[in-house]
């Protein structure tokens, strides 16, 4: 499998001569595994003038990138929804793929250290905020039928446990190294197995969304929902049980004591030794 890289492309909190916004790029490869060291990671930054600010301009950083690289990527993963047409058609003009995802865990946490460490020492330096534009988002939909699980359940697991990821048998999956997310390996993991007889299909279905990150939604009702590309989100499960609720309440302090990792397996059955699907998940603030 190749390589997976994310993008940002926005203004900063710098002011050139002309007291206009400077833009950046920022394009760093995806962590695909609980071994990828991070150290070890393809990332390209290039600030841009207000004035260039187009599809044109991002096309010819991208192919600037891709040499430095040595390789393309499989696809681009993107956060920034008011940003889609433009990454969209520079991504495509580079013959790349590019995907809304919230999947964007290393850019994200590159960008808070820019945001605390690189931007102040600029000149233009324009401290505060530099808020991204928020935008509605859909209401979540109900899975297709045929992709509902007969059963799942609640599960946790030490984060030392996943140190031997790698070499469990997964069919559709994706991870990253926990010391991205600074856990340290006793803290618990909280998780949701889902088991069907159909768990392939389902795992290839969910494999192809872009997964974000589950929550326990209580804002209509209370159910399970899983959260997937920029603004998708998914009823896994309403939830009327007075023991599940517990759990569902546990899952959700759990995932704020691993700040935000947690995880989603699908399995044929309880008994089953492999996984149709696994994926190492962390809900993180965007910009």
């Amino acid at each position: 499998m190749g390589s997976i890289w994310e993008i940002d492309f926005y203004s900063r909190p710098i002011l050139d001569e002309n007291q206009k916004k400077v833009w950046e790029v920022l394009i760093c490869e995806s962590p695909l595994n609980v071994e990828t060291r991070t150290d070890s990671l393809f990332r390209y930054a290039q600030y841009c003038s207000s004035t260039q600010v187009n599809s044109g301009w991002l096309r010819t950083a991208l192919q600037e990138a891709i040499a430095k690289a040595g390789e393309a990527p499989i696809k681009i993963r993107f956060f920034r929804r008011q940003m889609n047409n433009m990454i969209t058609k520079a991504c495509q003009d580079a013959g790349i793929p590019a995907q809304p995802s919230r999947r964007t865990l290393f850019l994200n946490q590159w960008l808070k250290q820019r945001m605390e460490e690189v931007y102040p020492q600029e000149p233009g330096y324009q401290g505060g905020t530099n808020p991204s534009v928020r935008l509605e988002r859909p209401l979540p939909q109900r899975l297709p039928d045929a992709l509902e699980g007969k059963q799942w359940v609640f599960v946790t697991l030490q984060a030392a446990d996943f140190a031997e990821m790698t070499e469990w048998e997964i069919g559709f999956g994706e991870a990253f190294p926990l010391e991205l997310a600074q856990v340290s390996p006793e803290t618990r993991i909280p998780g949701v197995l889902i088991f069907s007889p159909r768990a392939l299909p389902i795992a290839g279905w969910m494999s192809g969304l872009e997964l974000a990150f589950l929550k326990f939604d209580t804002s209509q009702g209370e159910r399970l929902v899983l959260e997937t590309g920029a603004t998708e989100s998914w009823i896994l499960a309403n939830i009327k049980n007075p023991q599940t609720l517990a759990e569902a309440k546990g899952f959700e302090e759990a995932k704020q004591q691993a700040n935000g990792v947690h995880f989603i397996g699908v399995q044929s059955d309880p008994q089953a030794e492999s996984f149709a699907g696994f994926w190492l998940l962390q809900e993180v603030n965007l910009p």
